[in-house]
Formats: structure tokens, sequence, C-alpha cells
């Protein structure tokens, strides 16, 4: 009908030429069908490319009519779902869920050449007998350097300060099918009275580290045998890892770039004259 006004989704462009809503409001799942359907035609009409739906959880009736629509699961939160679209008869270039999960591992040592080391109650390592560093995931939205201080101090009360990342592996196939990155942290102690959290932790101690790496897990299995060496040689003095520095990006967030620091000195002196 003339003047008819048609009703679209409420919707904002992203910057590669696709569309992304939200669902704020209640609805009847009729009536967002058809309502998305109008919608994706006039989008497509515009050109856009890729169309992402988040629904709240509080909305989950929405799922089924944006899957009738063509829509599929991008990725999950504890609070919403995100679905996408591709419409244009082009390859698809929506980028992926991320693909990795990211965990550290702390090598303290005081100065008595004693490692600080853990026994967990669960896991693959429970009722092995196998002393460990501590190790743990990086939390989102945490930097690494702060996520190694923190897991050494919940499971053992420790308090450390970030020195270097040593050394980092990746693997696949691991947490929900995901890769997995790990990174080897070098920690200062900052006290030495160990108080184990006991819901995760059976036992921690401060172990020499001559014991450490005599235990036949650490001898057989050839990650950590290496990754034991990687740390030893830090301790002789043979060895230079990642130190952290705070930098801004150019969009003006603060992140940390971490990089070899045996040429520091000049790194700084090379700044110093760029300024």
């Amino acid at each position: 009908m003339e003047g008819e006004t048609i009703e679209l989704l409420s919707a904002v462009e992203d910057h590669h030429g696709g569309i992304v809503l939200s669902v704020d409001q209640p609805m009847d799942s009729t009536l967002f069908s058809s309502i998305l359907e109008t919608s994706m035609s006039n989008w497509r009409q515009q050109g856009k490319k890729g169309v992402w739906i988040k629904l709240p959880i509080q909305h989950s009736n929405l799922v089924d009519s944006a899957v009738k629509a063509g829509f599929r699961y991008h990725h999950a939160e504890p609070d919403y779902l995100m679905l996408v679209r591709w419409m244009p008869d082009i390859p698809d270039t929506l980028p992926a869920n991320a693909s990795h999960r990211v965990g550290v591992g702390a090598f303290v040592v005081n100065n008595n050449k004693e490692v600080l080391v853990v026994q967990e109650t669960s896991g693959k390592f429970r009722g092995t007998g196998v002393w460990k560093m501590p190790t743990g995931a990086v939390n989102e939205g945490e930097d690494i350097c702060d996520a190694a201080v923190r897991e050494v101090k919940e499971e053992t009360g420790i308090e450390t300060k970030f020195v270097e990342v040593l050394a980092f592996r990746q693997s696949h196939k691991s947490f929900f099918e995901k890769s997995d990155l790990f990174f080897v942290c070098m920690l200062e102690p900052q006290s030495f009275d160990i108080q184990s959290q006991t819901s995760e932790i059976e036992s921690a101690q401060w172990m020499p580290v001559e014991d450490y790496a005599a235990q036949p897990f650490v001898q057989e299995n050839e990650l950590f045998d290496f990754i034991t060496k990687i740390c030893f040689s830090k301790l002789d003095g043979n060895y230079t890892g990642f130190s952290s520095v705070l930098t801004c990006t150019s969009s003006g967030k603060k992140t940390y770039l971490y990089f070899n620091n045996r040429d520091a000195n000049y790194l700084s002196a090379f700044k110093h004259e760029q300024a």
C-alpha cells in the first residue's frame, strides 16, 4: 500500500561491508522471521556482505528462525549466541571464530636454586606424584605477564614479579578441539612462604632444581625436558628470553610488546636518537 512503512531490524554497519544487529527487545519468532526476511532483502540490495546477529540468551526463542533464514552459529559466550550469514555469491571471507586458547607456566626460582613446584588434585597429573611448575589459562582481557603472576599467587600464595617469556609452544586439537598456545614465563619471587590452594593443589614446595630435572617424567618427556634445559640455561646466564614493554597502538590502546632484551641498550639508544 502506498505510504506504508516497511519495518526493518535495527542494525549498524561494520568496517568490512557487513551488518551487525543486536536483538534487545523480546520478539515473537514468527514476527522476527518476517522482519528478518525483509531486512535481508534490503541489505542485499545495498550490497552488504556478511550479516551478524547477536542474540542474548533471553531471546533464544529466535535461534530457530535465524537458522531457517540461512544463518549459522559463529560463537557463543555465557550471555549470548552470535550467528552469521554470508550473502553474496562470492567466496565467504568472514573471519572464523577464535581458534586458540592461551596458557602460562611459571618458572620461579629462589636464591637457594630451588624451583617452585606443585602437585595437582585433578587433571592428567593427578595421583602421579609428578611435581610441575604452576600453570593455568590466561583469562579474557588478561596479559600473559599478569596471568603468570596471578596463577602463582592463586596456586601457591607466593608473590612474584614477571621477568621474561622464556619459550612458547603451540599444539592442536586440544581444549574443545581448539589449538593451544602455552607460554613458559620466568618470575622472580617476592615472598617465600607457601600457602597452597587446597581446591586445585594437593601440595606445593620449593624443590632443588636438580631434583626437579631428575624426575623420570621430565627426563622421559621430550617437551618437558627441553623446557627444563631452557630454564636452566637462563639460570646459568646463557639464555635470553622476551621481556615486556608497555606500548600504545595506533588506536590508543595499551598493549604489551614482548622482545628479546639482549639488545635492550641498543634499542633504548635508538629510541633516544629518534626522539
